[in-house]
């Protein structure tokens, strides 16, 4: 696949009327505003960056200097806390509130979990993962933005730059965070940073972390141009397919008929890294050439949707007509139908269901009355 990055935006100017202006057109700030007068609190992290870029989000980062969850609480009822790390995210007129207290971060091991102290703004910016990532803008008084390390430079150059050498080694997910701002932003790793990304050691960390990041990148927009890089660098067991088949995924749920039959990170996720299974499963089906309905349905039999999808995204065009049309065929006879009709509880109802369904598929019945006719043919045979 080749990599395709996007122009990065003019940003906008960095005097405080300007930041000022930009701050106030962010929805929710106005109520943030409103319910925490007199609060020093700052606006951080993806916040300042997207409104340097200008663009919009659905959701703002909030860093005090004080208790997270008091904060929060001002704001109304959180959603969801976490002490240990001393963040809280509470909804405000729809927008989603991500508070944390600002903090120091230290890790006992390489890809540990951080031990967490209170500590200053500085700090708290200090201990970030990239320089872009790593500015505030206060919420009350001049809009004046912090930017100790050059983030917003950064931006302007279309540079992603670590904030310190053992970022990586520390936490090997920012590595794939590294992926996924590249391809969103069209940032190229500076030299230093493109160097200790084949440090990266996503061995240390929980598959769970490795699994919720990668999930993060692969629903993206961007995502196919993040896996690639991903493969460039090395990293996540990313084959040179895997930017393909999720854009391919991307297209396939786009078609109505196959909206809804399976979860798009799911799908997602299983083209990224197909598992053992899969990989079976869609090379039988993609192999595959049923020349009737019923015969096709055989085939799928225990087969997964995220299987299924896989497999039409390698070829197996003909379970379009599984998604369109065989998936929703049912009978109008039950089996208390074959019961009525004298044939005993076992296993021939099961058999005669099967048969009238399988003609059913194949076009060659309608109706109640010729689906018990064949029913009972075949429940009745020895």
């Amino acid at each position: 696949m080749v990599v395709t990055v996007p122009v990065v935006p003019t940003l906008i100017p960095s005097d405080p009327e300007s930041l000022g202006d930009a701050l106030c057109s962010l929805e929710g700030v106005g109520e943030l505003r409103e319910k925490l007068a007199g609060t020093p609190v700052w606006l951080v992290g993806g916040a300042v960056r997207d409104l340097l870029l200008g663009k919009e989000r659905a959701d703002l980062d909030l860093a005090i200097e004080g208790a997270a969850a008091e904060t929060a609480a001002v704001l109304g009822e959180p959603e969801a806390t976490q002490e240990s790390f001393g963040t809280a995210t509470v909804r405000l007129a729809g927008i989603r509130i991500d508070v944390a207290s600002t903090r120091l971060e230290t890790y006992p091991h390489p890809g540990s979990l951080p031990v967490v102290e209170p500590a200053t703004l500085l700090d708290d910016l200090a201990r970030r993962d990239f320089t872009i990532n790593a500015m505030a803008l206060p919420l009350f008084g001049p809009a004046e933005l912090i930017d100790p390390h050059g983030g917003r430079a950064d931006l302007e150059a279309g540079l992603l730059r670590v904030l310190h050498p053992g970022s990586f080694a520390d936490d090997p997910t920012r590595a794939l965070r590294a992926a996924r701002y590249a391809a969103r932003l069209g940032l190229e790793p500076e030299p230093q940073t493109a160097k200790l990304l084949g440090t990266a050691d996503l061995g240390t960390v929980s598959a769970d972390r490795v699994d919720a990041e990668l999930g993060r990148l692969v629903t993206e927009a961007s995502g196919p141009e993040a896996l690639a890089l991903l493969n460039r660098w090395g990293l996540a067991a990313i084959d040179d397919e895997a930017a393909d088949r999720v854009g391919a995924a991307r297209l396939l749920l786009a078609d109505p008929s196959w909206s809804g039959i399976v979860v798009p990170r799911t799908l997602a996720m299983e083209a990224a890294r197909p598992g053992e299974e899969t990989r079976r499963a869609v090379a039988r089906l993609a192999a595959a050439r049923p020349e009737r309905p019923s015969a096709g349905m055989d085939l799928i039999q225990g087969t997964r949707p995220v299987e299924l999808a896989m497999a039409r995204i390698a070829g197996a065009e003909w379970l379009d007509a599984w998604a369109r049309e065989w998936r929703t065929v049912a009978l109008e006879i039950t089996g208390e139908d074959l019961l009525d009709a004298g044939i005993e509880q076992g296993p021939a109802v099961g058999r005669g269901l099967a048969a009238a369904l399988a003609a059913r598929l194949d076009g060659e019945i309608t109706g109640r009355e010729e689906e018990l006719r064949v029913a009972l043919g075949a429940a009745a045979a020895t």
